[in-house]
């Protein structure tokens, strides 16, 4: 049984940050409670330090700038480039320092290509994903941005196993259709499924990591096409699962694809809310679903317990707590599993 947090992290404070996750997820845990720790992603420092910045600063020679839209396509670095640059820079050096000896799991998150391509703009026109060529430039390059950033990971901690997470928030928009135009009249493109699955695969089988996970924490993502993109796990806020997704989640699952079972609630007080809980009121909803897709209790084992979504809308101390309840919750589901 693991347990993990999907990325994000209140306040400014990288080493901070570094030093909670550690401590909770790579300490001394429960019998039979393995933590995954990560890289965390802190929003708040600004510009650049956003889930849309840092992986667009990943793309290999297609520099980017932020203008009044977002972030766009520019034909050479400007200083938001050079300050993202920073902010990695920083993250790397304390990750080293603060992982120096590790052995085990690390986990690194990384905005996904559909996602990237709904949010980045074109140098002259829309969104990314308007146009079919430039999403596959795109791809292409967050491709090669990443194996680079894991190869680095691996580097700067040698004796790390490192995962790979995927974020596509915006996943079921794109595959529905649902991303509107600059003017807002009309929508942009819906890529075709097999071209969804395509390029989620590319970077995800491209990035040279021990294991890939794919998150999301939007309602009724397509489960059934992350999986078959290769991804190790899905990532998912289970409260927004609704039961035709629960059935592809399901099948997924028999078929060797893990689950990473978003639980905890996140958000302003929601360390306090746990603090204590009954940790049946989080785990009991997903043995009694497991239940009901017939699913053998003894393979809850292999579901990685999270938060449901990032932890940046937190505070500190209610992050740390929310971090140690994913480790208590993992604890009582492994009973279950083993009951």
């Amino acid at each position: 049984m693991t347990a993990t947090g999907v990325g994000s992290w209140p306040g400014e404070d990288v080493r901070e940050a570094l030093r909670v996750v550690r401590g909770e997820l790579a300490g001394a845990l429960p019998e039979g409670v393995v933590g995954l720790p990560y890289l965390p992603e802190l929003p708040a420092r600004g510009p650049g330090a956003d889930m849309v910045g840092r992986a667009a600063h990943l793309l290999v020679d297609l520099p980017v700038d932020l203008q009044p839209q977002g972030w766009r396509l520019v034909d050479r670095p400007g200083r938001d480039h050079e300050l993202t640059a920073s902010l990695w820079r920083q993250d790397l050096d304390e990750l080293a320092e603060a992982f120096d000896g590790y052995a085990g799991p690390l986990k690194v998150q990384v905005t996904g290509p559909w996602t990237l391509a709904a949010s980045v703009w074109l140098p002259l026109g829309d969104r990314v994903l308007s146009d079919p060529g430039a999403t596959r430039d795109l791809v292409g390059s967050l491709a090669e941005g990443v194996a680079q950033h894991v190869a680095a990971v691996r580097r700067l901690v040698p004796g790390a196993e490192v995962v790979l997470q995927l974020d596509e928030p915006m996943i079921s928009l794109v595959a529905l259709g649902r991303v509107r135009s600059e003017s807002g009249y009309r929508v942009l493109r819906t890529p075709e499924g097999g071209e969804i699955v395509a390029a989620l695969r590319e970077v995800l089988g491209g990035a040279g990591a021990d294991r890939t996970a794919v998150h999301t924490c939007a309602s009724t993502p397509p489960a059934a096409m992350l999986a078959q993109a290769g991804a190790g796990a899905l990532s998912l806020d289970l409260a927004q699962l609704d039961g035709a997704t629960w059935e592809e989640v399901a099948a997924a699952f028999e078929a060797g694809t893990d689950l990473w079972a978003g639980i905890l609630p996140t958000g302003a007080g929601a360390g306090s809310a746990t603090r204590g809980a009954a940790y049946p009121q989080v785990v009991d909803p997903l043995v009694t679903r497991w239940h009901e897709l017939g699913l053998e209790p003894a393979t809850l084992e292999r579901v990685t317990v999270t938060p449901a979504c990032g932890l940046a809308g937190s505070t500190p101390t209610g992050a740390r707590e929310t971090t140690a309840a994913t480790v208590v919750a993992a604890a009582r589901l492994l009973e279950v599993a083993r009951a």
